[in-house]
């Protein structure tokens, strides 16, 4: 969640736990301010070419769980692809979920692991398929991302986790039962039945019955140049607290494949880097200068929004030089949901955010597809997104 400087600080001097724990995402948002351009709605014209449907523009507020509100998202649009009613599933039962296995694996580990909001897309699924889901109006995480909830609840149970793991001989059997009670003190006790359009649910009938995904049906991929083409790896980011694995694409495949599945009226959950110079939320536009920013002058950086610009030549080995650098960090996550042109034709990713509709857009912004391809973190999609020849070159 942090550039290079502060981040080679950080691993030299093991404190990396802390730091990112207490990187508020009001930090995320306040560090783009200055991103943007005067009057830049005005310089673009965008057409759209594909245009999924999704739900409402939520607002994660001061929390950092961007990764289960664009993943519910998706979920909810993939509703809407089958042809159900779609719902605004509970976000926060999600990220809650996932404390709670985060908590258990970090005390398995003996601390070497990361805590804190963050998470990955994949987490969405799994605790889809563990927990289940539940609706919106039945578990709101009681406002859990409001000014220092997180914060809260994280030094809260940082202390207990801690202590376990750090226990010598026997580890007090009732940790776990403290830990979560903890957890739901913060963030409300989850009901074991809830009634939804008249009918009652546990959070597994309603997975099963409402939403009616298969969490096998998801897969999630990125590109690395060290590691096999086609073949899994894992995902090495400090946010994938459960090590899952990845599918190992080539770089093009990234826009191919997110192509393909838009074509096909899929959307992707999509994480990636947005604490760019070349990313603004005001303005709703996200591309890789051709210029590097230190190397613009006053007037160029005042412009950088204000219509098409110039983009930088994304390669395979540029993309993993700012992986490896801590310039590509995996800072954000939210959910593409179609593509458009601008008025010179170029192709853009229409993204749907999840901090509120305040920007120019009302929460969506259009990103380059150069820029999908530099700081893609990593994205998940249903499998019969993905182009037949890819997916015969994954075995899925």
């Amino acid at each position: 969640m942090i550039k290079k400087s502060i981040q080679s600080l950080l691993l030299a001097t093991g404190l990396f736990f802390s730091v990112t724990t207490g990187f508020a995402q009001d930090n995320l948002v306040n560090s783009l301010k200055e991103n943007q351009s005067a009057n830049s709605k005005d310089k673009f014209t965008f057409t759209p070419v594909i245009n999924a449907e999704a739900t409402s523009v939520k607002n994660q507020k001061s929390s950092g769980t961007c990764w289960s509100y664009s993943t519910n998202s998706f979920l909810e649009s993939e509703m809407i692809r089958m042809g159900k009613k779609p719902v605004d599933l509970a976000d926060l039962f999600s990220a809650r979920n996932v404390y709670v296995e985060k908590g258990i694996n970090y005390v398995r580990m003996h601390g070497a692991l990361t805590l804190g909001d963050g998470g990955a897309c994949h987490d969405v699924i799994n605790m889809f398929a563990k927990y289940g889901a539940m609706p919106q109006e039945v578990y709101s995480g009681n406002d859990y991302g409001s000014p220092g909830s997180s914060d809260r609840m994280n030094n809260l149970t940082k202390s207990m986790l801690e202590k376990a793991a750090n226990e010598k001989g026997t580890l007090d059997p009732n940790w776990k039962t403290k830990y979560i009670a903890t957890i739901d003190s913060c963030m409300g006790k989850v009901p074991e039945s809830f009634t939804y359009e008249g009918k009652t649910y546990t959070p597994k009938t309603f997975a099963k019955e409402v939403v009616g995904i298969n969490p096998s049906d998801y897969v999630e991929l990125s590109s690395f140049t060290t590691a096999p083409y086609y073949q899994q790896t894992v995902l090495m980011v400090p946010d994938n607290w459960s090590y899952d694995k990845v599918y190992n694409v080539q770089m093009d495949d990234i826009t191919k494949i997110i192509d393909n599945a838009l074509k096909g009226g899929f959307t992707v959950a999509w994480a990636t880097d947005v604490s760019e110079k070349g990313f603004s939320w005001k303005n709703g536009v996200a591309y890789v200068p051709e210029k590097d920013f230190a190397s613009m002058s006053g007037e160029e950086k005042r412009a950088m929004f204000n219509g098409p610009k110039a983009e930088k030549v994304i390669t395979p080995e540029l993309r993993q030089a700012a992986f490896d650098d801590f310039e590509t960090t995996d800072d954000h996550g939210m959910q593409i949901t179609g593509m458009a042109k601008d008025q010179n034709g170029k192709e853009y990713y229409i993204v749907k955010n999840s901090w509120g509709p305040s920007n120019d857009y009302k929460g969506y912004l259009y990103v380059t597809k150069d820029f999908v391809k530099y700081k893609t973190t990593a994205f998940l999609l249903h499998k019969k997104g993905i182009p037949s020849d890819i997916r015969k070159k994954l075995d899925i």
